[in-house]
Formats: structure tokens, sequence, C-alpha cells
């Protein structure tokens, strides 16, 4: 059963943008009488205009809330300048209340590209399922559905400016929970090898158990790879080393060991190498994390304990 409801109004055509205010109450109205997509929380995404106070943009939907009032209670207008900020905001008020199931009512051209956005900000906890935003002007009605109309096909060049687009908003955010912290052992010469572990400061993962500078990313988790990535580069700038050549154990609860430069396991719960330049790393919980330096053969290693 559908948890919540996402309109996006973002891109309208120029034509529908003066009845913005008509286009929603029927919207909202279609979706307070249909059962079938009834849902504790509906959020409307549209654009902020340059120069504009986000109450006044909020304001100025509010009366298609007129005589929806059981819809008033659960509605939020998130109005923001870009895609990825409106999406991302969205995407906090439904990891607050803990939404996973979603519905996204969305112009037929917006799909591909809301697919894109999707794909990078979530993860497969969440099931999305989209449906043709019903768009009827005062002079004609344009009522779209798949068959009348084909999606907006995306090259790679576009994806990729989307991709730009999220990545320059991540970093863009401010760190969470204080500043970035490493904490180093005295056992350990620094003159040979770069080393620390991390708190849970600093980043951007705002989720309450992970944050917020969480460095894994799974399909059972509600960080994606992109905050992730953004996290690790924040940690990079701080510890002084290359996020291209970052590697991490792929935890087993085992006993395998993953030595660079030869075969790789499928999983392992600990690495060691003597190459340099090279950052290796292990997650650490209730599972301690363990590293090891041997300064006469220039070799270390990261170990997670399990």
């Amino acid at each position: 059963m559908v948890e919540a409801i996402l309109i996006d109004l973002f891109s309208l055509p120029a034509n529908l943008q003066n009845n913005i205010q008509g286009l929603l109450h029927n919207t909202l109205e279609a979706i307070e009488k249909c059962s079938a997509i009834h849902a504790p929380c509906v959020y409307v995404m549209c654009c902020q205009r340059q120069g504009s106070e986000r109450k006044d943009e909020q304001e100025f939907l509010l009366p298609a809330l007129r005589g929806l009032h059981s819809l008033k209670r659960r509605l939020e207008v998130v109005c923001a300048q870009t895609t990825v900020a409106a999406l991302y905001t969205v995407k906090q008020r439904l990891d607050e209340k803990d939404l996973s199931i979603i519905k996204v009512i969305l112009p037929t051209l917006r799909k591909d590209l809301m697919k894109v956005y999707i794909d990078h900000l979530f993860t497969p906890v969440y099931q999305f399922e989209f449906e043709d935003l019903q768009v009827i002007s005062d002079s004609e009605s344009l009522q779209e559905s798949g068959h009348q109309h084909e999606g907006q096909v995306l090259s790679s060049q576009d994806v990729a400016l989307i991709q730009s687009e999220i990545q320059m908003y991540l970093e863009s955010l401010p760190s969470l929970k204080g500043e970035l912290t490493i904490l180093r052992s005295s056992l350990i010469p620094d003159d040979i090898f770069l080393h620390g572990f991390t708190t849970r400061t600093g980043g951007i993962s705002y989720i309450p158990t992970l944050s917020s500078c969480n460095l894994f990313s799974s399909s059972k988790r509600r960080d994606p790879q992109v905050v992730v990535k953004e996290n690790l580069r924040r940690l990079a700038n701080a510890a002084g080393f290359n996020p291209e050549a970052f590697h991490r154990v792929k935890v087993d609860h085992a006993n395998a060991v993953c030595i660079m430069g030869k075969t790789e396991p499928d999983n392992y719960d600990g690495i060691v190498t003597d190459q340099k330049g090279v950052t290796l790393a292990a997650p650490g919980a209730d599972c301690i994390p363990v590293l090891f330096a041997d300064p006469v053969r220039r070799a270390c290693g990261a170990a997670h304990s399990g």
C-alpha cells in the first residue's frame, strides 16, 4: 500500500504556470477521492522562483487546498531552486517518518529524468511507482498518458549533468554533528603510515542510526552511494589520502584476508598491503576495527574483528 505521494510540479509548461493552483487542486481532489492511492503524507515539489521567499511560494499554492480538509494536515509544499534540492528534502521527510512506498505523480516528459535522480538519491529500500499527471489548461485538455506521449530520452551527457548537479549539491551541504574528527594511535609511526579512526561527526548522513560520517551503503540502508561518496571525499580531504585508492574490507564475519596484488576473495574481513599510496579501511560498530602496521617491512593492514 502506498505510504506517501509525491506530486512533481517542478517544471510545468509555460502555458500552465498560471493555472498551477487549479492543476494542484484537481490532482489533490483526485487523490482524496481515490482510496487506491490514499496516503498519510503528500508532498508537492515545485520550483522556487529566483528572488522569492519560500514562504511566499508555499502560500501561493495553499488556495488549492480549499475544501480538501483531510489533506491540509498531511500535505507539505517543498520549494527549491533545483530538482535535486527539492527531492533530497522530500527524501529527508520520508526518512523521518520511515516511509518507503511512494507514488510519484508527474508530467510524462519528466518521468525518465526523475528516475535518474531517484536511482542516485535512493536505495532499493524504497519502492516507487509512477503515474502521469493529468494536466488540464484553460483552453484545452492536455491529459497525458503513456500511450499519447513518449518519455524524454536522456543521453549519456544528460545523465552526466544530473550526476554533476547531485554531486555539487551534496558538496554544498553543511557538516552534521560537528566537525570531522580523526583519532590517531601513538603506537603507529606517523612518518611511515598515514592512519586514523573516524568518529560519527562531520559527514552529511542525517539518518540517526548512520549519522553522520557513514562510509558504507547497501541495498538494506537508506543512505545511497552518492552520500557515502561525499562523506569519503570529505574524509579524504581532511586526512590527506586519495579517495580513488580507497579499499575497504568486504565483511563476511569470517577469517578470510585479502592480500593486495593477489586474487581477491569474494568476501574478506582483513586486507593487507605493502604498496605505497593505498588506503585500507575496515568498519567498526559492535565489531572492533583493528589496524596493523609493520614499520620494518613497511606493510599495513586493516581488519573487521567480528
